[in-house]
């Protein structure tokens, strides 16, 4: 597994279809490490390629998705994981695939909606009840082949999701061209931006009439005008392969980097430095507001570590 996703990064990363940062704001160079951060609780029991961590406030738990192989496999044998933030026990499952009439092959990023929860797989998004974990429906996407994180509206009415652009090669991963920005509201399922060159889009924050877009295929968090559709302010990060992103009390925003295996801690259109550092395959990042802690799936290591965060600077 360590293999096959240092292969897809380098893909990512590497890709000449993928232009480079312009007109970006910020430096592009790294930032000086900070001091290695202890994690103040760690979960591991259960856990296996943990790719998303979602905090479900109503219910004081963290949901947690495993892919349970490989990203784009469908052996319909991911999970949904549920942890208790004290970390005193195992990981127990909410939703299994091949069991209860649920399919789940390689979920990912996922999100709740009035009672609904919402988790990408591969080409469709399916929905189960929160409390039961019983499926309630799937949509599936016409031409998507590696959907990824998924953001919530400030009112809750629609859901953001993406697509990273990535398909299986003969030997190993290859562009697909199929990079887009989707969203669902009232049930149905509609494109909001889609195009080749959008550096594999990855992790998704929705906040007002914006949707900030963090590059797998680079180091660039971009802001898309939900408005008009249009893609917007573009911030270079120290380092790419980009995945998730977290609002923090304050404005900054906390984003996660495979190249950098690091979490990176600034405002849009301002520097991000290292918040963490030395996290190999850090995936999707979720955030405990009730314990100011961000969340961090190590995809490789099939544990999930939570960081205290301080007030914002």
């Amino acid at each position: 597994m360590k293999l096959l996703i240092s292969s897809l990064l380098a893909l990512a990363l590497l890709d000449p279809d993928v232009a480079p940062p312009s007109g970006s704001v910020g430096p592009a160079k790294a930032a000086p490490a900070p001091a290695k951060q202890a994690a103040a609780v760690t979960f591991a029991e259960g856990l296996a390629t943990p790719e998303s961590v979602l905090y479900d406030a109503e219910n004081d738990v963290y949901l947690v998705s495993n892919i349970n192989g490989s990203p784009l496999a469908k052996d319909n044998n991911g999970y949904i994981a549920v942890l208790s933030p004290e970390g005193k026990a195992a990981a127990t499952r909410l939703i299994e695939g091949g069991k209860n009439k649920v399919t789940l092959n390689a979920p990912k990023g996922m999100a709740i909606s009035k009672g609904v929860l919402y988790v990408t797989d591969i080409d469709a998004v399916r929905m189960f009840d929160r409390k039961t974990g019983a499926p309630k429906g799937e949509l599936a996407v016409a031409g998507a082949t590696f959907l990824n994180d998924v953001a919530l509206s400030a009112d809750g009415n629609t859901i953001y999701f993406s697509d990273s652009g990535l398909k299986q090669g003969a030997k190993d991963f290859e562009p697909s061209g199929a990079d887009a920005i989707y969203a669902i509201k009232d049930g149905k399922l509609t494109t909001v931006l889609k195009d080749k060159n959008l550096g594999r889009p990855n992790g998704l924050l929705a906040s007002g009439d914006t949707l900030f877009v963090a590059g797998f295929g680079n180091n660039e968090l971009w802001a898309l005008d939900l408005k008009t559709g249009k893609k917007g302010a573009v911030t270079a990060l120290p380092k790419g392969g980009l995945d998730g992103v977290v609002l923090l009390p304050g404005g900054e925003l906390l984003v996660s980097s495979w190249e950098g295996s690091a979490v990176y801690r600034g405002k849009p259109g301002g520097e991000f430095k290292p918040f963490l550092s030395d996290l190999s395959a850090p995936a999707d990042l979720g955030y405990d507001s009730k314990r100011s802690r961000v969340l961090v799936p190590r995809f490789n290591d099939h544990r999930v570590e939570a960081y205290p965060v301080s007030a914002a600077r």
